[in-house]
């Protein structure tokens, strides 16, 4: 009985031992035979071409845009147009209520009259004056003779001395006389020259009110299509004499429109007049409509016009500048319809990518396969350089290069590699901190990112 148990001890010892065997050997077999090496992607270098883009968002708005406002202030009595109708130039839009200008007028006519009739006045007296004088001089003459007959009598002793002193005192009394003549005629002449001047007041200030007057009624400055009208007929406009002025409407010319966009500090300097752009409508899914950049601003949007130095020095805001693009109209002639022949309206949302350069034919890699490390890290001053890691013979082989222009997936190498050879495109956490030169290295089964696609 003893042995039979024994017996039966020794053989599930024995058992045990073979199955922790077979454990041993299939965890043997398997680290042996696990592939080696971090798995890593792999691309081809080779010849592509790129564009380099700015990309940015925006609104669509005519090229060209008139606001309508009011010179003058006062209640809309007449509106011919409404929204969306076209209008030629000269065309009239609306009457605001002339009477108080009509009332104007008149009392300036009323003025004007007065000064004229002041200034005839005036130039009558210049004419009284002048032949007063005319008369005093006859007077003077006449007086002299008197005198001088005098003189000889009284050198004679056949006049008294009283009849000759009554002569000389004519002769000065008729010099006094036109020397107060002459005072007449220069008070009439300043007189005259203050009434015409007043003239010329009067006939400046009737000019303003017959412009006034002529201000209520309001016309086209330009052909279009009204895009906004923001008042309705009896509603009262504030003219822009007094303030900025009521807006009574658009007048956009829908023929020519463009995008504007904001662009950041970081891109605005890549952009150029008449860079090339690819644009985007949300309105028109799966288009795309070319155009050119025609303006950029000098200023950035959100400081031009400040005038505190705290304001303009604020470095937390987002610095971005005005850019407008003109869209060609070839690239959207097809999208009008019978009952709006005008593809876009005023205040679409569009996305623009702005090319600022493009090369055909030029060595390339994916972004992702261009890394940064310090090559050189006993020196004082850590600098930091691009590479590329090479995989050969299932190694890696870390190479500085030189990188030009990029776009959204690939970007120029200008210097430091060959056309053909293979570079590692991934994943991003092997290439930002893992990959070193002369790593182990290992294809990713089923790998796409070898084949470059453009």
């Amino acid at each position: 009985m003893a042995k039979k148990k024994n017996s039966r001890r020794k053989w599930i010892i024995l058992g045990l031992l073979l199955i922790l065997g077979l454990i041993a050997a299939s965890v043997y077999y398997k680290n042996s035979s696990a592939p080696k090496g971090l798995e890593v992607e792999v691309a081809t270098a080779e010849s592509l071409s790129i564009k380099e883009s700015v990309s940015a968002s925006g609104r669509i708005y005519p090229e060209v845009e008139v606001i309508i406002s009011s010179d003058v202030s006062g209640e809309v009595v007449a509106l011919y147009v409404e929204e969306g109708d076209s209008v030629v130039q000269g065309q009239l839009l609306l009457k605001i209520d002339p009477e108080a200008y009509l009332s104007s007028v008149e009392r300036g006519v009323a003025d004007l009259n007065n000064a004229k009739a002041q200034l005839s006045r005036s130039k009558a007296q210049i004419e009284t004056s002048k032949a007063q004088k005319e008369e005093l001089a006859t007077t003077l003459i006449q007086a002299e003779r008197n005198h001088k007959r005098n003189e000889e009598l009284f050198k004679q002793e056949v006049i008294s001395q009283v009849e000759f002193d009554q002569t000389l005192a004519q002769v000065e009394s008729a010099r006094a006389g036109i020397r107060s003549a002459d005072g007449n005629i220069r008070a009439a002449e300043e007189t005259a020259l203050g009434s015409s001047f007043s003239v010329k007041s009067s006939e400046a200030v009737l000019k303003e009110l017959r412009t006034n007057l002529n201000r209520t009624t309001i016309k086209a400055p330009s052909s279009g299509i009204i895009t906004s009208l923001t008042i309705e007929k009896g509603e009262r406009v504030v003219g822009t004499a007094q303030m900025a002025g009521t807006e009574i409407m658009r007048i956009s010319n829908l023929n020519t429109m463009e995008v504007q966009v904001e662009v950041s500090e970081n891109d605005i300097l890549k952009v150029a007049l008449n860079d090339p752009t690819e644009i985007e409508v949300d309105a028109y899914l799966d288009k795309t409509f070319s155009g050119r950049v025609t303006e950029i601003a000098n200023s950035a949007s959100n400081v031009a016009g400040t005038t505190s130095a705290t304001a303009s020095l604020n470095s937390d805001q987002v610095t971005n500048f005005i850019v407008k693009i003109r869209i060609d109209r070839d690239s959207y002639s097809s999208l009008g319809t019978a009952g709006n022949s005008y593809a876009f309206r005023p205040g679409m949302s569009a996305s623009v990518s702005i090319i600022t350069e493009e090369k055909n034919d030029i060595l390339s890699v994916p972004i992702q396969a261009v890394a940064v490390r310090v090559l050189d890290e006993d020196a004082k001053d850590e600098k930091y350089e691009e590479v590329v890691f090479l995989y050969e013979a299932d190694t890696a082989r870390m190479v500085p290069v030189s990188t030009g222009i990029q776009d959204d997936e690939f970007i120029n190498i200008t210097s430091g590699l060959e056309s053909g050879v293979e570079v590692i495109s991934g994943p991003y956490s092997a290439l930002s901190k893992e990959l070193e030169n002369g790593s182990e290295l290992r294809k990713k089964e089923d790998d796409d990112s070898s084949k470059n696609k453009k």
